[in-house]
């Protein structure tokens, strides 16, 4: 009789495997490895070891509570000289004496998560089973077969490895990028979204159904949509908040990173970490996605529609002092940010795979959950509403018309002749690059073309083409300078009478903050001009000044003024609207980098801000994170406060986790001066050898 197998040790050679899959980062001390991709393991027997023709082995994978062959997520496999590519196989690659290599491959379509892996040996009748660990399967960007398979490898590196990015903020005429970590393969991350995945409530009523079903992006992505916010009490990662009040919990715009939040989503029990708004969702739905595999990247879309009744028009309504009337829901913000993931789309018909649109933002619910998506760009491009999931959603967000009603004292409604389009400057960072990739022609044709009128009857839906006649009264608003925070600035109401008559008009200019989902707040600054006399076929400028005693107590954290200016002609009873949203710049976070950047070395890191206002900031913070350069946030408080025109000054000690290129982000916040960013790319250098 031969003599039974008995297992000594299992290397799963984590490092060599991590490496081969672009894993290395991720996990901890946990084997990481992406589906459809052989990784390799070495098994040690006691004794004589493994005799071909005497030993028989096999392996079984097995991942979620309830596995089941049937569900894709239980596999049993024998060693074999060759792989099968459509199912999990294991080939005997070496032997050398008692130990032999193995290569073990799962299908590229395998449910992602965490397995187990036990061996089985036997010997003429006798068998025994060995317990070799856990490890975490992933989506595989770079095999072909896999549903995420993207061709190139400068965006693989983009959208899937990179721990760093831009997120585009401000307003369409004053375009802002803010710094992010994303940090997905920072320490406890991997082990937190496979956490989220199992909270959430599809998991919950049906755990086999759920795990099997991990094996398709398109099942991950609503998923992911869905955790991202608590709207449904599901146990999601972020409150949502959008009326500056963040007392009980941490600003919006103090988060720099990912990371921090899904941590103390994930120590505190999973409740809901206070407060998110659409960057914060998209950014964290982004290091989900890309943790699990699937390429992503954060999208932002100045003047962002959001329809509440889907009939595609944005009814805004203002008084006749440019008040907000609020007799809509409907609402157009500034910018809004998504996520869009890259995937393929076998359940639609040929012709929808690519980047896919997930809005983790609760705004509208999607089969009675607040999630919103996939939804193909290419579908949203032609308005093919009826596709799944929630193209009607997104084609408003960006092609929806916006209509401007004057409510007048006596109630009566009048629609002014301004003609306001959504959808502008749809943005992401650029592949590789700090620079801004516009994506807009991806979301739809040119205004006003042919084709796009086209892609308007087919979602029947009435559109008014206005383009800008030679005839009439026209009104557009300017900016002298830029507008600096701490400092008055002047805006103009810039009126052209394309007549050959003189005309008589009134003319209502006011400034209010606002904030970024177009909620409008105190005026801070108006004139209301009853007889302005328009020379034929001539301009006419007549300016505001914007004062920062009137604004600065009142302004936002979105930093946003918005300026609406009426013209009323009297002759006619016509209103002509113009509105634009102010962007006030804060000041410069400058950042030194002291000493040569070493993984393992440590580092400072001085930074610096001049106080541009006119009174003293108090309450001073500077907040430090960068991934790969330091585990979480670092805080440094400043004791004394900082006089006007005085520097806020701090220096920060790093230790460098990894070698390569990293953004070091850091945030500024005082009493006064809130949301200020600023980075600095570090190159790291490995440690000597």
């Amino acid at each position: 009789m031969a003599e039974e197998l008995l297992l000594e040790a299992c290397d799963l050679q984590r490092e060599s495997n991590g490496q081969a899959h672009r894993t290395g980062a991720a996990g901890g001390r946990e084997l990481v490895v992406r589906r459809g991709q052989p990784f390799a393991l070495t098994l040690r027997f006691a004794g004589r070891g493994y005799e071909e023709g005497v030993h028989k082995l096999a392996f079984n994978v097995e991942t979620g509570p309830c596995p089941a062959e049937a569900a894709g997520t239980k596999a049993r496999f024998p060693v074999t000289d060759f792989p099968d590519e459509a199912s999990w196989s294991a080939v005997l690659q070496e032997q050398d004496g008692a130990s032999l290599s193995l290569s073990l491959c799962s299908p590229p379509a395998a449910p992602v998560g965490r397995y187990s892996l036990t061996l089985e040996a036997a010997t003429d009748y006798q068998g025994t089973s060995f317990s070799l660990g856990d490890f975490v399967l992933l989506f595989n960007p770079w095999h072909p077969e896999d549903a995420v398979f993207l061709r190139d490898e400068d965006e693989r590196g983009e959208y899937v490895l990179s721990q760093q990015g831009l997120i585009y903020q401000g307003a369409r005429d004053y375009i802002t990028a803010s710094p992010w970590n994303f940090g997905q393969f920072e320490d406890d991350v991997l082990a937190i979204c496979l956490k989220l995945l199992d909270t959430n409530p599809k998991f919950l009523r049906d755990q086999s159904r759920d795990c099997s079903r991990r094996n398709d992006p398109v099942y991950i992505g609503r998923v992911v949509s869905a955790m991202v916010n608590c709207n449904d009490r599901d146990g999601g990662v972020l409150a949502g908040r959008w009326d500056n009040q963040y007392e009980d919990g941490t600003s919006p715009m103090a988060w720099l990173g990912s990371a921090d939040i899904l941590r103390r989503w994930e120590q505190c029990g999973c409740q809901p970490v206070k407060y998110g708004q659409c960057w914060v969702f998209a950014a964290v739905a982004c290091t989900v996605l890309r943790c699990l595999g699937v390429p992503s990247r954060v999208v932002t879309n100045y003047n962002s529609a959001h329809d509440t009744n889907g009939n595609l028009v944005i009814d805004r309504y203002l008084s006749e002092t440019g008040e907000d009337e609020r007799r809509s829901k409907d609402m157009v913000w500034n910018f809004h940010c998504w996520v869009e993931a890259w995937m393929r789309r076998p359940d639609l018909a040929p012709g929808y795979d690519g980047w896919q649109v997930l809005d983790p933002t609760p705004q509208e619910k999607s089969e009675g959950v607040y999630c919103c998506g996939p939804a193909p760009v290419k579908a949203v491009k032609e308005a093919e509403l009826q596709l799944r999931y929630d193209i009607p959603f997104v084609f408003a967000e960006v092609n929806a018309d916006v209509v401007y009603w004057v409510v007048t004292q006596d109630g009566s409604e009048k629609r002014t002749t301004h003609s306001s389009f959504v959808g502008k400057n749809i943005s992401t960072k650029s592949v590789g690059r700090d620079s801004r990739e516009d994506i807009t022609h991806l979301y739809k044709y040119p205004e006003g073309s042919e084709k796009e009128r086209e892609v308007f009857a087919k979602a029947e839906h009435e559109k008014s083409y206005t383009s800008e006649e030679d005839e009439g009264l026209h009104l557009k608003i300017k900016l002298s300078e830029g507008a600096n925070n701490g400092c008055d600035f002047d805006v103009f109401a810039v009126v052209r009478n394309n007549t050959d008559a003189e005309r008589v008009c009134r003319l209502m200019i006011c400034a209010r903050t606002a904030s970024y989902n177009g909620t409008a707040g105190p005026q801070c600054g108006m004139k209301d001009l009853l007889n302005v006399t328009l020379a034929p076929r001539a301009e006419t400028r007549v300016p505001l000044r914007v004062i920062y005693e009137q604004y600065g107590a009142h302004l936002t954290q979105d930093n946003l003024i918005k300026v609406v200016a009426l013209l009323t002609e009297y002759q006619s009873g016509d209103v002509v609207l113009a509105v634009r949203d102010v962007y006030v710049q804060n000041p410069e976070i400058r950042i030194r980098v002291l000493g040569e950047p070493m993984q393992g070395r440590k580092l400072v890191a001085e930074v610096t801000l001049t106080n541009p206002l006119g009174t003293a900031l108090s309450d001073c913070v500077f907040a430090v994170e960068g991934a790969g350069l330091t585990q979480g946030q670092r805080l440094q408080r400043l004791q004394e406060p900082v006089e006007p025109g005085a520097e806020a000054r701090a220096r920060v000690d790093l230790v460098p986790q990894q070698p390569g290129l990293h953004k070091l982000v850091v945030d500024f916040e005082s009493d006064k001066l809130r949301g200020v960013k600023g980075y600095r790319n570090v190159i790291v250098a490995p440690p000597p050898k």
